[in-house]
């Protein structure tokens, strides 16, 4: 394994390779925003079940698991798992691929999702009101 981080929370670093040897149900990894996390203990308790999970081990599962848009809580769950980071040579790398900030956009993407999500019942709230009053008033 790389060397471990000397900051109070002890993390250790690795690299893709190490952690594309953790790719099945027996022991699982995978990586979130440049953060590795064990999820072997997880694989019964998640919500969309373990073949998501599978299908993602070993590997970089930023994208998947931000294109499906978990929830703040979700996010929360992740912190017991996080066993580690991938070494900063390696997330220089891949943020050069386009990979997104873990920090930034991942907060803007909490507080636009929840914004966004209460529109669409407003409009059509609004929209049934109009409807009604209209239906209401012609008869």
């Amino acid at each position: 394994m790389a060397s471990e981080d000397s900051s109070a929370n002890t993390l250790k670093l690795f690299t893709h390779a190490e952690v594309a040897l953790n790719n099945t149900a027996d022991k699982l990894w995978t990586i979130i925003h440049h953060n590795v996390y064990d999820l072997t203990d997880f694989l019964v308790k998640h919500p969309g079940g373990i073949e998501l999970l599978l299908d993602q081990g070993g590997r970089d599962a930023t994208e998947p698991f931000e294109d499906v848009g978990h929830s703040t809580d979700a996010r929360k769950m992740m912190e017991p798992y996080k066993i580690g980071e991938i070494v900063e040579e390696e997330r220089k790398q891949s943020n050069a691929k386009g990979s997104p900030d873990p920090l930034t956009d991942s907060k803007n993407q909490d507080s636009s999702d929840s914004w966004r999500s209460w529109v669409i019942p407003i409009a059509l709230g609004i929209l049934a009101t109009l409807v009604y009053r209209y239906v209401i008033n012609t008869h």
